[in-house]
């Protein structure tokens, strides 16, 4: 499931994609409208089933993480630190799989 949210710091939109267990899988940018925000979503729905998008990526301390990009080089989101090579391919699996997911807006509360 994905969840729009806007941020009550910057008064940016952002989204986060969840895995069923509650764990946020894929976090975005801060988007200015909610419009780009959905946007976004829409983008990792017809992106994340194309493995060649993930851009796998090691972090100073050795972690790793993955972003996904869109067809034209941008980043759509990013995940959160792994410590094994294992776990971050789970991770692009489970951003495959619950990327059809429903769309919950926070911002109408």
């Amino acid at each position: 499931m994905f969840e729009v949210y806007k941020s009550e710091k910057n008064q940016e939109f952002y989204f986060r994609l969840k895995a069923k267990n509650g764990e946020a899988i894929l976090t975005s940018q801060g988007y200015k409208s909610k419009a780009s925000c959905l946007n976004g979503v829409e983008s990792v729905k017809r992106n994340s089933q194309n493995v060649d998008l993930f851009e796998i990526k090691e972090a100073k301390d050795g972690r790793m993480f993955f972003n996904l990009k869109a067809t034209n080089g941008q980043i759509i989101g990013s995940s959160q630190m792994y410590k094994s090579e294992s776990g971050m391919k789970n991770g692009i699996a489970s951003v495959q799989k619950n990327a059809s997911g429903e769309v919950k807006d926070l911002t109408e509360a």
